[in-house]
């Protein structure tokens, strides 16, 4: 036994145990967040049960059971409820009902005592709303377009793709008239006949605009409330509707991912308790990649510097110290330095010099994903230099030495053989940087984050590229969704799906870096020999 301690191998076995078990808690943690998110877009059946109150009064309630939770008699008694009749432990039952227009209220609790009967009858609703929530009922009539179809499952189908398709006109048209309305202001002075020609088509697409939010009124939905009460829900208001209760298995993998598909392709609804989290996709995406493309050439820079170009003396001693205690600051002061150097100064003085025209209204003097980009720059620039220069060591001095023995300068060297080498190294560094860039929030929310942002930083508007914008980030929409919103209940689903998607999204820039670094590592592998 002493021979076998002595050897080391227990404490080999002990790295191995705990590395395994990181991994199995890392794995857990992701299927657990994994599981939360996407089951929320399964088509769950819509119940309605018979309830009856402790004074004997009978209730119906339609809704989707969304927790079950035991709970003791001595609690309900503390919470000033009234507990004659009911057992010692019993079940409660969280209902999502929906209905937030005429109950106001998304949820209710349900004692499994009470209930009476609880069944999943055909031809229950889940609409889904551009506003007011989620509405179930029974399906009573389909109208499109003023005709009465009593075909449910085949009706509503129709009635769903015909909202998206008149849907997807409207936003081409608003599109259209966005791109007028700008052309329009770029010719307030002079330019009468284009003027003029202009506002004819301005006119004409809100003609067609009209034309169609009239194509959506006539079109309704009749479904009859737990309460026995007929509500029209008209097709401008309805994103989509399923018959749950009427699905097979395959129509229930296919809602489940259309619904998947519609979260991630779709803007936020509803204080972004709802709807999907595609600006904040893009927000996130492109925040990384202008971040990585600042931050790589200061990076390799500064280590160039470091390694091949400056002595070993006081000064250079003082910057690798700086470098080292930079990559402790903690991230909210870069924040702080963004916002009072970047945004305030710098943006101030570039609005003073080129944008003269639009002050006092700033133009880059306030937030954007530039200086956003520049303040995570800033932060991952340690992580960058230090892995640049590990690579830049760890390149034989012989290299270096029989490339200038062939005539070529040491400028060329660097650039022709010192750097193709050391671009693992390089990308290395860059995949630290992203895995740390693509979480930080704190930062973020003094230097350009918003809640809701109306405007890409990316569209068709001529410059195409708009750095001075506010931007939408997947780690901002997390903390605003579970902290922020107004029905915590209704979002702690999006708060899991979100953390899944953020996740997805690290995962898949950092592969990508990976597989590059590796391509890069093989290319270059016969040089290294």
């Amino acid at each position: 036994m002493f021979k076998w301690f002595k050897s080391g191998s227990p404490w080999i076995w002990l790295s191995g145990g705990m590395v395994s078990i990181s991994l199995v808690a890392v794995l857990g943690v992701l299927l657990l967040i994994g599981w939360k998110g996407l089951s929320y877009f399964w088509p769950a059946p819509v119940y309605q049960f018979e309830v009856v109150s402790p004074d004997g009064a009978r209730q119906n309630i339609i809704g989707q059971i969304y927790e079950r939770k035991q709970v003791s008699r001595t609690q309900l008694a503390d919470a000033g409820h009234d507990v004659s009749g009911l057992p010692q432990e019993m079940e409660r039952i969280l209902v999502k009902t929906g209905n937030r227009d005429l109950q106001n209220h998304d949820f209710t609790y349900i004692l499994a005592p009470l209930i009476v009967s609880r069944t999943t009858p055909m031809g229950m609703v889940a609409i889904e709303r551009g506003q007011g929530g989620e509405f179930y009922g029974q399906l009573l009539n389909v109208i499109i377009e003023g005709k009465s179809f009593p075909e449910e499952s085949e009706a509503l189908s129709a009635f769903v793709q015909l909202g998206k398709n008149v849907q997807g006109k409207i936003e081409a048209l608003q599109s259209t008239l966005a791109s007028l309305n700008h052309r329009l202001v770029k010719l307030e002075t002079g330019h009468g006949a284009e003027r003029n020609k202009v506002l004819i088509q301005i006119r004409e697409v809100d003609v067609e605009l009209a034309a169609l939010r009239d194509e959506l009124d006539t079109s309704l939905l009749v479904v009859k409330t737990a309460a026995g009460k007929e509500v029209s829900v008209p097709l401008g208001n309805v994103v989509n509707a399923w018959l749950p209760n009427d699905m097979v298995l395959g129509k229930k993998l296919t809602h489940w991912v259309t619904q998947i598909a519609s979260f991630v392709s779709s803007d936020p609804r509803e204080a972004n308790t709802e709807g999907g989290v595609f600006p904040a996709i893009f927000g996130t995406v492109f925040l990384v990649i202008l971040m990585s493309m600042m931050v790589t050439p200061l990076g390799v820079v500064a280590a160039i510097y470091l390694h091949e170009y400056a002595k070993k003396n006081v000064f250079t001693r003082i910057i690798r110290i700086a470098v080292v205690n930079l990559a402790g600051v903690p991230s909210i002061v870069y924040g702080v330095f963004g916002l009072g150097f970047l945004v305030y100064m710098v943006g101030g003085n570039i609005d003073r010099l080129f944008f003269s025209d639009s002050l006092p209204n700033p133009t880059f003097g306030t937030p954007g994903v530039l200086w956003s980009a520049l303040t995570l720059a800033l932060l991952t620039l340690p992580v960058v230099i230090v892995a640049t220069e590990e690579g830049l060591t760890r390149i034989p001095a012989s290299v270096r030495h029989g490339s200038l023995a062939l005539g070529a300068t040491k400028a060329e060297t660097l650039w022709r053989v010192v750097l193709p080498m050391a671009s693992p190294a390089i990308m290395t560094g860059l995949i630290l940087a992203i895995a740390r860039a693509a979480g930080e929030v704190a930062p973020l929310m003094l230097v350009g984050v918003v809640k809701v942002a109306p405007d890409l930083p990316v569209d068709q508007i001529f410059p195409y590229v708009h750095l001075d914008r506010k931007f939408m980030h997947l780690g901002y929409h997390i903390y605003d969704v579970g902290f922020q919103s107004p029905n915590v209940e209704a979002s702690r689903p999006l708060v899991y799906a979100t953390s899944f998607l953020l996740v997805t999204v690290i995962v898949a820039l950092n592969l990508s870096a990976i597989a590059i670094r590796n391509h890069l590592r093989e290319k270059y592998r016969t040089l290294e020999q």
